[in-house]
């Protein structure tokens, strides 16, 4: 082997160790700043989905985008505001009811009457609680000690939602600077490529997390008027947890109408099996009319993609992951659509002359 070829083999082989180098390099840093990429990706996803608005707002009340951007945001959290103190209102009270019922809960409970007391002689609970008084007594103990970890989650999660807020404030303030600089350096060409890009990923990420929060307010909503007809105490907190379970694509209904069933049955069999029969119901109706709308018209993606897609999004970013897991994926099928076309495989008669 002559020296040049020594010299381009050791050149391959430092090229190889550069590219795996710069990859690990590359990983650890997304890792260490997995929260920050986080925020930016939902701040990212919120931008879009308001920056259509922005623009609309801009072009028939306001022309300053400054301040067109800021009357969106404040309408967007009056809006939230509005509704979550029609939600936590009921909440509350909910809550408060709960605490004072609490003791008397306990003493049936231990005593064996009520409906959770007769569920635990009907399983053989209170021999076990019983026996192992110690065990769970230092259990509760043990659930004391991570108060100031809460806290410290709840710090960090506040932190978090200022800093979407403003990330996607500046994104849509921004965009039209950055679009602007962006398509002038790409060309005519591609310009009108991107713009048409751009304005597809935009209207699938809007019209899916629009229709997702209807399909779980709608859900949440007709919870709490069958648990309120039923009887089932804490209506509107069992309804809010349904709902909240409900944006989860796929699996959030099934989920809660387990926590929705499991409230009915332990108040009474008859408003368990009424729950459970309207959750049946009312996933068919979402399964077979809501999800469709969303689904079909917004992200255009089948089942199988968007169960895998919600999967591995929860996998790596949790509860907010498999929230945007959906837009995503049609984002990612957007592209792939556009710049990797897939060929059409040929037909018998191509190529085949008379």
């Amino acid at each position: 082997m002559s020296d040049a070829d020594d010299r381009r083999t050791a050149r391959r082989a430092l090229i190889v160790i550069g590219l795996l180098l710069a990859t690990t390099i590359g990983l650890a840093l997304v890792y260490a700043t997995r929260r920050v990429l986080t925020w930016i990706l939902i701040a990212a996803f919120f931008a879009v989905a308001l920056k259509p608005l922005v623009d609309l707002v801009q072009r028939r009340l306001l022309r300053r985008r400054a301040l067109a951007t800021l009357l969106v945001f404040v309408g967007t959290f009056v809006v939230l505001t509005a509704l979550a103190a029609v939600i936590v209102v009921p909440l509350v009270d909910e809550v408060a009811r709960f605490v004072d019922h609490a003791p008397q809960l306990l003493r049936e409970t231990k005593a064996g009457r009520g409906p959770i007391g007769r569920l635990v002689e009907r399983f053989g609970l209170r021999e076990y609680l019983a026996r192992h008084s110690d065990q769970v007594g230092q259990f509760g103990e043990r659930l004391r000690q991570p108060a100031f970890g809460v806290l410290r989650g709840v710090v960090e999660t506040v932190a978090g939602l200022v800093t979407v807020i403003v990330l996607a404030y500046l994104m849509v303030l921004e965009s039209p600077r950055i679009t602007a600089t962006v398509l002038a350096a790409a060309g005519e060409r591609r310009a009108q490529r991107w713009r048409r890009l751009g304005h597809e990923i935009s209207r699938t990420v809007t019209g899916y997390l629009t229709g997702n929060v209807l399909i779980s307010l709608i859900c949440g909503l007709l919870t709490f008027v069958v648990l309120l007809v039923t009887g089932v105490p804490f209506a509107a907190v069992i309804a809010l947890l349904v709902a909240i379970a409900d944006l989860i694509p796929l699996v959030g209904a099934t989920l809660g109408a387990v926590i929705a069933a499991v409230a009915g049955f332990v108040h009474s069999p008859t408003a368990g099996i009424v729950v459970l029969v309207f959750f049946v119901v009312y996933q068919q109706f979402e399964n077979h009319v809501l999800q469709p709308i969303v689904l079909s018209r917004a992200v255009r993606l089948n089942p199988l993609t968007v169960l895998v897609s919600v999967l591995l999004a929860a996998q790596l970013a949790g509860l907010v992951g498999a929230l945007l897991a959906i837009p995503a994926a049609s984002i990612v099928r957007i592209l792939l659509r556009e710049y990797a076309p897939l060929r059409r495989p040929p037909s018998p008669g191509d190529g085949v002359t008379g």
